[in-house]
């Protein structure tokens, strides 16, 4: 995909009622120029997947949508043929994707299997306009931090979103915050205990104390669940995180917000 491309993908976000925004769009094409893939007829877009990957540890495959008149022709599953074959090339040793459960079928026939259940919880409120702390870079100790979580590399993406996010963080974690197309979005939220990510959480929901809110965790950490229940979210969505290649799995007793279902 080029960014030609784009409004038409965000379209198809849109109508399937994701969260995602042009601008989300526009900077996965900028992480991952050679990793967004579409298919055409009569040049119109009509489906999509990307590949962002961190460096040759991890790709990650998302935003895998078609248009709904265009469904049921097997576009998914070229897509997503194609994107492992890229992913093969680059000798990415696992890739990963968070599945909905309609998805989880096709994904199994590529050779995914389960690691571990995602899920989306959500606070309502108003229209509030987001409200970002000041846009602090990301470097040093938080990439650290990350990287001990997480278990591969992403500076990049993280970098790429302290640009266009409320950045909150200290020696022992950070938490990014960013707007969506339908509430505000809450991760990535990473730190070494619960005293740390409470403080983080406090001082973004502060500021928008009346927003609307979407919050992807991992319900394997009691933590994160015990503070989205505190702070009065609740769960909306169940998807399934699914590997295939190598196992990889950090520290993700630290994970308290993963950067999204397209992310990780």
């Amino acid at each position: 995909m080029t960014i030609s491309d784009l409004a038409d993908a965000n379209e198809f976000s849109r109508a399937a009622g994701w969260n995602q925004t042009l601008e989300d769009w526009h900077m996965l094409v900028d992480l991952s120029p050679q990793g967004c893939f579409g298919i055409e007829i009569d040049g119109k877009l009509v489906a999509t997947t990307t590949v962002v990957c961190y460096e040759t540890q991890l790709a990650w495959i998302g935003m895998v949508l078609t248009k709904a008149e265009y469904r049921g022709r097997g576009f998914a599953r070229r897509l997503l043929a194609h994107a492992l074959e890229y992913a093969d090339s680059l000798q990415i040793k696992t890739v990963k994707l968070d599945a909905t459960e309609q998805g989880r079928l096709l994904y199994e026939k590529f050779g995914f299997h389960s690691e571990q259940p995602v899920e989306r919880w959500s606070r309502s409120g108003g229209a509030s306009a987001f409200s970002a702390a000041s846009k602090a870079g990301m470097s040093g100790n938080p990439l650290d931090l990350d990287r001990e979580a997480f278990a591969a590399n992403r500076a990049p993406l993280l970098k790429a979103l302290a640009a266009r996010s409320g950045v909150y963080q200290s020696s022992s974690g950070f938490l990014l915050t960013r707007s969506g197309r339908t509430t505000h979005y809450l991760g990535p939220c990473v730190a070494s205990d619960w005293k740390t990510a409470h403080k983080l959480l406090t001082q973004a929901l502060s500021k928008t104390q009346d927003a609307s809110w979407s919050w992807d965790l991992l319900p394997e950490n009691n933590e994160a669940v015990a503070l989205a229940k505190e702070f009065e979210f609740s769960p909306q969505r169940h998807l399934t995180r699914m590997v295939r290649g190598q196992p990889l799995r950090g520290n993700e007793r630290m994970i308290y917000a993963i950067a999204g279902f397209e992310l990780g």
